[in-house]
């Protein structure tokens, strides 16, 4: 009697095993449930365009929104500095406290597969140029699990305008909204 019970137990832990490594990955984390998406966006310069025109994104939304709008809850902005430089700028770099960052990679777009834990820039402007690829983390949140986490995501510069026509910076962005992964391929993230 007592050998079967035990045998039932056994069978029980390697029964739910399965079943927990099915619903998420060697992180610990629930499973993935949000697919990677690509976009193209357009943002306008912080400075010389009216205040109506999105100048920042929200990776969590994965939207471009007004700055005036939405104060500091964005995670990096466009602008052309003094200098005539286009540039990224994390929150830090604004003075909204240094909690969203951005990297600069040599790597082509497609061969950014996941995003490094750490050496974001998050307290001064980032230089762009057309091709460039960068590699981005959001403001930290709270997830629906109860971790503390930021999202990730990549982008390459399609093109600049710095005329004082447009003063605009359009790009493709892959944003991965899924708590605790780092996976910057299209579909569902596995790391």
């Amino acid at each position: 009697m007592r050998t079967s019970s035990l045998l039932f137990v056994a069978f029980g832990l390697a029964s739910a095993a399965a079943l927990t490594s099915g619903c998420g990955d060697d992180l610990g984390l629930p499973a993935a449930a949000i697919p990677n998406r690509t976009d193209t966006v357009s943002l306008y310069a912080l400075s010389g365009t009216p205040v109506w025109s999105p100048s920042v994104y929200i990776i969590g939304f994965r939207q471009v929104a007004r700055s005036d709008q939405s104060a500091t809850g964005f995670d990096f902005a466009f602008d052309i500095d003094t200098a005539g430089r286009p540039v990224l700028l994390a929150t830090g770099a604004l003075g909204l406290g240094r909690q969203s960052g951005i990297q600069r990679t040599s790597l082509a777009f497609d061969s950014v597969t996941v995003a490094p834990a750490g050496n974001y820039q998050g307290d001064s402007a980032v230089a762009v140029d057309s091709n460039d690829v960068m590699i981005l983390h959001s403001r930290p949140l709270v997830c629906s699990f109860g971790i503390t986490s930021i999202y990730y995501a990549k982008l390459h510069v399609l093109g600049i305008d710095t005329t004082t026509a447009q003063r605009r910076i359009d790009f493709e962005i892959l944003t991965n909204v899924n708590c605790g992964y780092r996976g910057l391929e299209p579909g569902l993230p596995k790391r």
